[in-house]
């Protein structure tokens, strides 16, 4: 229906009275351009997703993103900064949408309690993800060094210092590669352990003195020539002796995360060798600082010592949960 337009005289003449509820047409580019952003905003909105919901001090976490371009997650506390690590992209496979990943490590002296997942982009700081990490126990133990033994954890040594930057050179460098994601398993067919994950250890030098670290793997008590294989698939990215974890070899699974395996009495493998899941790497030994035969097996995400059963007890990175908690 047509609006009723009001006519009035005024001195003679005859005028239309302006209409109070007419919309200024010069308005509506504007208006289509508002909305237009909103639904653009909405499809493109950035979602997040972390695996697990409650991790526990020196368990791996793995971050999602979806619909936006982000470059590091980094874990921090009370403000502080912890951990960070790299986001590497998951492409499209089977049906399924790709997103970006990345696996951080709750370090294995963190206090349980809030903790807040910065996710970050070339601009800065480009969300955040609240976290609780959840209280756990250690264990502790005392490890008596004979003169030898005290020697290689204590005296200067050049050679020990420039294999140590070569280690932390390669446990720090975040690569391209996405060999593996599903579960790990067991380095060696044995469940007999003599050391666990996160142990507080205090060494007993054989001069009377005392040191504390915390072991940053496990230990399994196998005798010497024991089979050791692969946790998962990856690239041998060393395959060396050293002078204090022995004929040692480290495999690359994922941007940032390395298996390790230390004290081998024989290595099987070279550098830049690809590896299948349960290849033989080796066998076990008593090489470098070792107090008898076992394979000291290890687990690095971004440089942090991280829990390996975690990662027998879940994929390293579960596509199909992230996927699920990012709507996708």
């Amino acid at each position: 229906m047509r609006e009723k337009v009001k006519v009035k005289k005024e001195k003679g003449k005859i005028k239309k009275a302006k209409s109070k509820n007419r919309f200024p047409l010069s308005l509506l580019p504007f208006l289509f351009y508002f909305f237009l952003c909103l639904t653009l905003s909405a499809q493109t909105a950035v979602r997040y997703a972390v695996v697990p919901d409650n991790p526990r001090p020196g368990e791996p976490v793995t971050i999602g993103v979806s619909g936006g371009e982000v470059q590091t997650a980094a874990l921090t506390i009370g403000g502080k900064r912890l951990t960070k690590a790299l986001f590497f992209p998951i492409p499209a496979e089977g049906g399924k949408q790709g997103f970006l990943a990345a696996v951080l490590a709750v370090p294995a002296t963190a206090q349980p309690g809030s903790a807040v997942i910065v996710i970050e982009g070339a601009a800065g700081a480009a969300g955040e993800i609240p976290l609780t990490i959840a209280g756990r126990e250690f264990a502790a133990e005392v490890i008596e060094l004979n003169a030898a033994l005290t020697g290689i954890r204590t005296e200067p040594d050049p050679q020990k210092t420039a294999e140590a930057n070569h280690l932390w050179s390669i446990l720090n460098r975040t690569g391209e590669d996405a060999f593996h994601f599903d579960k790990f398993t067991p380095p060696v067919s044995s469940t007999r352990r003599t050391s666990f994950f996160g142990d507080r250890r205090v060494y007993k030098y054989s001069n009377g003195t005392t040191d504390t670290s915390i072991h940053a793997g496990i230990d399994y008590g196998v005798p010497t020539g024991t089979a050791v294989i692969t946790c998962g698939r990856g690239k041998v990215v060393l395959a060396r002796n050293r002078i204090v974890t022995g004929n040692s070899v480290i495999v690359e699974h994922l941007p940032g995360v390395y298996s390790l395996y230390y004290h081998l009495d024989k290595i099987e493998v070279t550098e830049n060798f690809f590896v299948e899941n349960g290849v033989r790497l080796g066998v076990s030994g008593a090489t470098g600082l070792a107090t008898g035969p076992h394979l000291h097996w290890e687990i690095r995400v971004s440089g942090e010592n991280t829990d390996p059963d975690a990662f027998i007890a879940r994929p390293i990175l579960d596509i199909n949960a992230i996927l699920s908690k990012l709507g996708l």
